[in-house]
């Protein structure tokens, strides 16, 4: 009797368990960020502008709230923050015994016909994708191809076109070199912590160009690299290359860059080969791709926003608000610049925000969320303060009145740091080194500038015009939606501009 009540215990606790697990969590969804509407997604794939609209291909569960059944999800927009939602490009192929799983990729508009899938009048639209075969431990290099704009695909019928019977090689990043007249890919060696550069004149037959690496940070599996030309100091007869890798595992995901040259053949590396350059400084952007082909020549880059522990549901996993980036000389060399798209600005930001100028504060808080006004976890908030007398300035956001919850965002003088401190609140799903995440960055003539993304869950801090990063997810109480500015010490306020983002 005492073991069937306890197993009956044990069942009613599960179910609640797994109720729990599917409850709603609409406190958590981003407004202004991507999400699928259901079920899970992780890295953004064949990142392609074409006809006027951002194709964003992802990876996606179509049929669970967790990773699993890797098939290409398919959304546009005209503006980077509204999306519509299509059916499934690539599913995931099932055979026999085997199961393809649609791992990660790129897209590209072949306008010249050089694979033959289309016409010059009708060009295509080619993925190259890594097929991740379960059963067989395997990932090769596959081709499909679209007709329709992009909209669905048919698989080649001689895939794969790049075979190495390895089981960890994966994320083909494919784009036109105008030089040589043929397609350069980029492909993870993951333990090798190489990317492995091939060439191709019709994007089916491929052949080895070099290697590079092992450089920077090698203790993770090296995946997603891409290779972009990126102007110097806004200046478009200056061009340098920046080759981008993930590196994500027990150590928190990181994604770092290379600067140097590429000639067709070979990319060399202008810093040291130990020299570790960061793209995030946070513990949540991952796996991040560009348009290549936006609007002005930009390129404009998208990453995935890792979930923290809690389950959200109906979804899990969003994407990054999309980054211009561009190379600025710097003392220390040429560094990486992103800042949130100009396309995405001008579409929130357009509205009348809270605008105040030359505050002079002096260890205070000052509430900022009242009446209705950004209490709903979604704005942005662009401040500069300026002074040499502080300790520390910045935003006490995602507050629980009289708890003292909250995560703190703000810039360290002493340290010269730009940080997010979660120890308040999010112990529970972030390892003890994530609790607190910093950036180094100096003022500039005395001014240090602050861009702050929060989205309901997401939280994004950008520093001095894009010179510095820091993503995180964080998981507020459903009444924790306070904002506040604080000083330690005496600080000009030079200029305070917020967003109420919850009814974009």
């Amino acid at each position: 009797m005492l073991k069937i009540k306890l197993t009956g215990l044990l069942c009613i606790a599960f179910a609640i368990n797994c109720l729990a697990q599917n409850a709603p969590t609409p406190q958590w969804r981003p407004l202004y960020h991507f999400t699928p509407p259901v079920n899970w997604t992780n890295d953004p794939n064949g990142l392609i502008f074409l006809n006027g609209k951002f194709n964003l291909y992802y990876q996606h569960n179509p049929f669970e709230n967790k990773w699993g059944h890797m098939s290409w999800g398919h959304a546009t927009s005209s503006d980077l923050v509204n999306w519509k939602k299509l059916p499934v490009a690539i599913p995931e192929m099932i055979s026999h015994d085997t199961i393809t799983m649609i791992y990660s990729g790129s897209a590209v508009f072949d306008k010249n016909n050089t694979s033959g899938f289309g016409s010059l009048n009708n060009p295509p639209v080619v993925a190259i994708y890594t097929a991740d075969l379960r059963s067989q431990y395997k990932e090769k290099q596959h081709i499909a191809y679209s007709n329709d704009g992009g909209l669905t695909f048919k698989q080649y019928a001689k895939n794969p076109v790049i075979d190495l019977d390895k089981k960890d090689f994966r994320d083909p990043n494919v784009f036109w070199y105008a030089p040589t007249k043929q397609w350069i890919m980029t492909v993870a060696m993951v333990d090798e912590h190489q990317v492995r550069i091939y060439g191709s004149k019709n994007l089916k037959e491929w052949t080895k160009l070099s290697d590079f690496g092992p450089a920077g940070f090698i203790k993770n599996g090296w995946e997603c690299p891409s290779l972009l030309p990126l102007t110097v100091n806004n200046n478009p007869a200056k061009v340098k290359w920046v080759l981008l890798v993930s590196a994500g595992g027990e150590h928190g995901p990181l994604m770092q860059y290379y600067v140097g040259d590429f000639d067709g053949h070979t990319f060399k590396n202008d810093n040291a080969a130990d020299k570790v350059l960061m793209v995030d400084y946070g513990d949540a952007f991952y796996a991040a791709i560009a348009w290549r082909d936006a609007p002005a020549n930009k390129k404009i880059l998208l990453g995935w926003l890792q979930n923290g522990r809690p389950e959200t549901s109906p979804w899990k996993g969003q994407m990054s608000i999309p980054r211009e980036l561009l190379l600025k000389t710097t003392a220390d060399g040429l560094r990486l610049i992103q800042q949130p798209a100009s396309i995405v600005t001008g579409k929130l930001l357009g509205k009348p925000g809270v605008f105040k100028s030359n505050m002079v504060i002096n260890n205070k808080t000052m509430p900022l969320s009242a009446s209705g006004h950004f209490d709903g976890n979604a704005y942005w908030i662009d401040a500069e303060f300026n002074g040499a007398a502080y300790k520390k300035a910045g935003f006490n956001v995602a507050e629980k009145n009289g708890t003292g919850k909250k995560v703190i965002v703000g810039y360290d003088a002493v340290k010269q740091e730009l940080f997010i401190d979660c120890t308040g609140v999010e112990k529970d799903n972030k390892s003890a080194e994530h609790l607190v995440q910093t950036a180094s960055m100096k003022p500039v003539n005395g001014v240090v500038k602050i861009q702050v993304l929060m989205d309901k869950s997401s939280l994004e801090v950008i520093g001095n015009d894009g010179e510095k990063v820091i993503s995180t997810m964080i998981y507020p109480d459903t009444d924790a939606t306070g904002l506040s500015l604080f000083t330690d010490g005496k600080v000009m306020v030079k200029s305070l501009k917020i967003w109420d983002l919850n009814k974009k």
